[in-house]
């Protein structure tokens, strides 16, 4: 029988931590025939199905299963060996981020060029979107969440907390009477907000925090262009003050009215101590600390 090749391992466990052959092509940039093909050489080559094909996805067969245990060890291994390899070298490799839109290009972008600098070795890939990359799937090595995870082979610790309040544009005042308290936002006023059936996480449901039963006339999954919707005129939105505070062309409406948000850091458990991921972590809690004034206004 052939070696069996190390990265055929890693599509193997790729495809049982995902469950699925596409997310797995993702989490490893692969076209998923080519992950498709490595995993049916190994098959062959061990001469036993790793997977049963489900209506969900892949399932591990029971000498899968006996592999999977195997496929970890030799992979914490690796990664024992190539921390070794970085602590020797200096910081190396990528480093992939998961946070949220908002989190990612309004707040994070102000230190990425100095961490950056302080690493040139290191490749950093910001993933700044509607939605997270899964940590306890290796889709990322660092996640920036809205919630801590309550399942899951992760670690999670608390980042921060930050402020909402409602904005609008002067040109929005100059047209219609500014509320006085939320309750008046009921009464005659257009509403900018999340599309409540497309929200990724509940955390993101910021208007009945401010008044029970509002709803949004205008919406869209994105924060920036909700933010850039509420400078143009459009209407009276919730954004994190990090956001509102800081674009010209807002307000603060009720300013003595806000809410409050967390952001926690999530790693996988087997990649919590990489020298890479150990480094992000320490990065964000300093840009946190720099930060607060941002987050929390006064």
């Amino acid at each position: 029988m052939q070696d069996i090749n190390w990265n055929d391992l890693r599509v193997f466990l790729a495809v049982a931590e995902a469950g699925q052959i596409a997310r797995a092509a993702r989490t490893l940039r692969l076209d998923p025939t080519t992950l498709g093909r490595r995993l049916r050489r190994l098959e062959r080559q061990l001469e036993t199905p790793l997977f049963e094909r489900t209506r969900e996805g892949q399932t591990l067969t029971k000498a899968g299963e006996g592999l999977l245990a195997k496929a970890e060890a030799m992979a914490r291994a690796v990664r024992s060996i190539d921390s070794v390899r970085q602590r020797r070298s200096g910081l190396g490799g990528n480093l992939r981020l998961s946070v949220s839109e908002g989190f990612g290009s309004r707040f994070l972008t102000r230190y990425l060029p100095a961490f950056a600098r302080s690493h040139p070795d290191l490749s950093i890939e910001l993933v700044a979107s509607s939605g997270f990359l899964s940590p306890s799937r290796r889709e990322a090595d660092l996640a920036v969440m809205l919630s801590r995870p309550q399942a899951g082979p992760v670690i999670a610790r608390k980042l921060a907390d930050y402020s909402l309040r409602l904005y609008a544009s002067p040109d929005y005042l100059a047209r219609h009477p500014a509320p006085a308290q939320p309750a008046d936002l009921a009464r005659g006023h257009r509403l900018v907000s999340y599309i409540p059936e497309l929200l990724y996480a509940p955390e993101l449901n910021y208007l009945d925090d401010f008044h029970a039963g509002l709803s949004a006339d205008i919406r869209s999954t994105s924060i920036n262009a909700q933010s850039r919707l509420i400078e143009e005129g459009a209407g009276i939105g919730v954004l994190p003050c990090f956001i509102g505070d800081q674009a010209p062309g807002l307000v603060p409406v009720c300013p003595d009215r806000a809410i409050v948000r967390s952001f926690w850091i999530v790693t996988h458990r087997d990649m919590h101590g990489l020298p890479r991921v150990r480094i992000a972590r320490d990065w964000l809690l300093e840009c946190v600390r720099a930060g607060h004034s941002l987050l929390i206004p006064d």
